[in-house]
C-alpha cells in the first residue's frame, strides 16, 4: 500500500480479467479510469502494481486502496464511509 494513497471510492469495482494479460492497478486513488493506471501518480510517491491473473473471469478489484490483497478486495472498504472518497487511506 502507498501511504500517500487515496481513497478511491468505498465499495471494490467488477471487472472481466483476462488469463495471461498484464494489468497496470492503480495504487494512489487519482486515476480517472480506476482500478487502472492512468499516470496520474506522477509526483505522489505511489506506483502502479503490475498483476496478472491465471483465470479469464470477473474479479472484484479494491478501490479503496487498504487491501492486504491487492489489487483484489478483501473487505477492507467497509471501514470507509462516502465521505472518506477522495481522502487519504488509513494506514
Amino acid at each position: 500500500m502507498c501511504s500517500e494513497a487515496l481513497v478511491g471510492d468505498n465499495k471494490p469495482k467488477e471487472v472481466e480479467l483476462i488469463a495471461g494479460k498484464e494489468y497496470y492497478y492503480c495504487q494512489c486513488g487519482r486515476s480517472k479510469n480506476e482500478p487502472f493506471c492512468d499516470g496520474s501518480h506522477k509526483g505522489s510517491g505511489c506506483e502502479p502494481q503490475i498483476f496478472t491473473v491465471e483465470d479469464t473471469k470477473n474479479y472484484h478489484l479494491c478501490l479503496c486502496k487498504s487491501s492486504s490483497n491487492m489489487p483484489f478486495c478483501d473487505g477492507s472498504h467497509s471501514m470507509y464511509s462516502i465521505k472518506d472518497i477522495g481522502k487519504k487511506v488509513k494506514i
